[in-house]
């Protein structure tokens, strides 16, 4: 049996050895003449998995270490009987830190009061949850926006697309990318926020349209971009219209990394019986790597932000993206993964 292998998934040199041979690559290099006698392929989201790249392989299981699946095309997959298994909500207390220690981080720098603040998360899965769930325990009012969940689950407490967008003073997208959310932050988007808004994407670079983003940029309070369009080869004025900017690395805690590799493996020794890897999951031995438990009750907004910022310096990651754009695939390649916090 022969396992091709994204290099650059962590923790996982060494753990599918006894089962198969297993060939590690670079993501962006995996290729057709690489896939076709590969009986699976464990891949993060810079491989793309279609018709092009797979017909005529042997590949029968593929497991993403990610949450995303707009690299896959799914429905070609399902017709030929091709097994996929996604890390869904592996990063997603990840990217609630990031963009807790983004907005504070903002309103800290920029005098922005959050007394009155009002949260409107577009997407509420596993990632818009946590979001949610950390907007809460720190006071701020929240207003939610997911058609599916609200269809499957009856309209209270989401509200529409056009309310969020007029009420909410932070906007913040959670999305999955596809036919439904591709340029959904358009023109008429952005045009329907109030002045001052600050907006924030960790979700795919693709649900924003660029152009209308910049043409709307003097009316935002501030702007948080993780994910961009064209990735690796993102937009230099876009960059530079960010308050933060910070190449695709919200999720690239030490637990979500943890997570989605447990879960591309286990969804593996499933697929194929390895029973012994059932249940594996990458040890942590470092107490200094463990997830940190933050008390902020009675906290002014100011020691809020710093107890945040101590807990993942932010702007760090933002300095080093700016210093060498790009660099985008090294950054993330070699990023120190941080640990995650979460709110007592």
């Amino acid at each position: 049996m022969k396992i091709i292998a994204d290099t650059n998934i962590p923790f996982l040199k060494g753990v599918l050895e006894p089962y198969a041979e297993v060939q590690y690559l670079d993501g962006r290099t995996i290729s057709r003449e690489n896939m076709q006698e590969a009986d699976a392929i464990i891949i993060r989201t810079r491989t793309r998995c279609n018709e092009e790249t797979l017909s005529g392989s042997k590949v029968r299981m593929i497991a993403s270490a990610t949450i995303g699946t707009d690299h896959i095309d799914l429905d070609w997959c399902r017709r030929q009987g091709i097994e996929v298994q996604n890390a869904e909500g592996c990063n997603a207390g990840g990217v609630a830190d990031y963009v807790f220690s983004a907005l504070y981080g903002i309103a800290s720098r920029r005098a922005i009061k959050l007394d009155d603040a009002v949260i409107g998360i577009i997407g509420v899965g596993n990632v818009g949850k946590k979001v949610e769930q950390m907007a809460r325990k720190l006071g701020i009012r929240v207003l939610l926006c997911d058609p599916p969940r609200a269809a499957a689950e009856g309209p209270e407490g989401f509200v529409s697309l056009e309310e969020l967008l007029a009420r909410a003073t932070v906007v913040t997208l959670h999305v999955p990318l596809d036919a439904s959310t591709r340029g959904m932050a358009d023109e008429a988007f952005f045009s329907a926020l109030q002045p001052g808004t600050i907006f924030i994407n960790a979700s795919r670079g693709e649900v924003v349209d660029e152009a209308a983003l910049l043409h709307a940029r003097p009316k935002l309070g501030a702007l948080v971009l993780d994910t961009w369009c064209n990735e690796p080869d993102v937009n230099q004025t876009l960059i530079e219209a960010c308050d933060i900017a910070t190449p695709h690395i919200a999720g690239y805690s030490y637990q979500g990394k943890q997570n989605g590799t447990a879960m591309a493996v286990q969804a593996l020794a499933r697929h194929f019986g390895w029973e012994a890897l059932y249940d594996f999951r990458p040890v942590t031995e470092d107490e200094n790597l463990k997830p940190v438990s933050i008390k902020l009750e009675g906290k002014t907004q100011g020691e809020i932000a710093a107890i945040l910022q101590y807990n993942y310096p932010i702007f760090t990651d933002d300095f080093l993206f700016r210093s060498s754009p790009g660099s985008f695939e090294r950054l993330r390649s070699e990023y120190h993964y941080r640990r995650e916090f979460y709110i007592e």
